[in-house]
């Protein structure tokens, strides 16, 4: 019984720092600010967690599920026009519930660059699933990664200015130049 509630009780605990690095923006948080911000202390999450590196890997692999589960191959009907993917895509992840999320993988990004292994693994993660989730309406490869990348250049635009209009213009005259027609997307060309 004891271990039933330990284990939903972390598991409770874990949604509850995942919220509050999101609503930071950053991992980067002591913990003793993130045991105030969820309720707790930093004795019970090294309790819960045995390390702040344990919990930060578990966080990454909650943001993680949480990221596959938003952006999956089959999220969209199979028909579904390039223009509208990415359109839904920007909306989606320019909205400013996401703010918090972008600024999170972000630092996560930061820390790929600085050399955690981790870091690069999650961001590596997100770029296949990205690729995957395209590559069903946008066959050529080459296309896809350059959208992927047109993408997230648009990401940072929009972090840094907080202009959304920008981004969505450049993706909306990619997509005008790239998109399969849709003859060719029947007949399997």
């Amino acid at each position: 019984m004891r271990r039933k509630r330990i284990s939903g009780d972390r598991d409770q605990l874990l949604e509850c720092c995942l919220a509050a690095f999101i609503q930071a923006g950053t991992l980067d948080l002591s913990l003793d600010l993130l045991g105030k911000k969820v309720g707790s202390s930093k004795r019970m999450l090294i309790h819960y967690f045995g390390s702040r590196e344990n919990l930060e890997e578990m966080v990454m692999a909650r943001l993680e599920e949480r990221l596959r589960d938003r952006f999956r191959a089959g999220s969209f009907p199979a028909r579904t026009p390039l223009r509208a993917i990415v359109t839904a895509l920007w909306e989606q992840t320019t909205s400013p519930e996401s703010r918090g999320v972008l600024r999170l993988i972000m630092d996560v990004t930061r820390r790929g660059w600085s050399g955690s292994k981790r870091a690069k693994a999650f961001y590596e993660e997100q770029q296949r699933l990205w690729v995957e989730l395209l590559k069903e309406f946008l066959p050529d490869t080459a296309a896809v990664e350059s959208l992927l990348q047109l993408f997230q250049g648009a990401v940072l635009v929009y972090l840094v200015t907080g202009d959304r209009e920008k981004g969505r213009r450049a993706l909306q005259k990619f997509v005008l130049n790239n998109a399969p027609s849709p003859r060719k997307r029947r007949l399997g060309e």
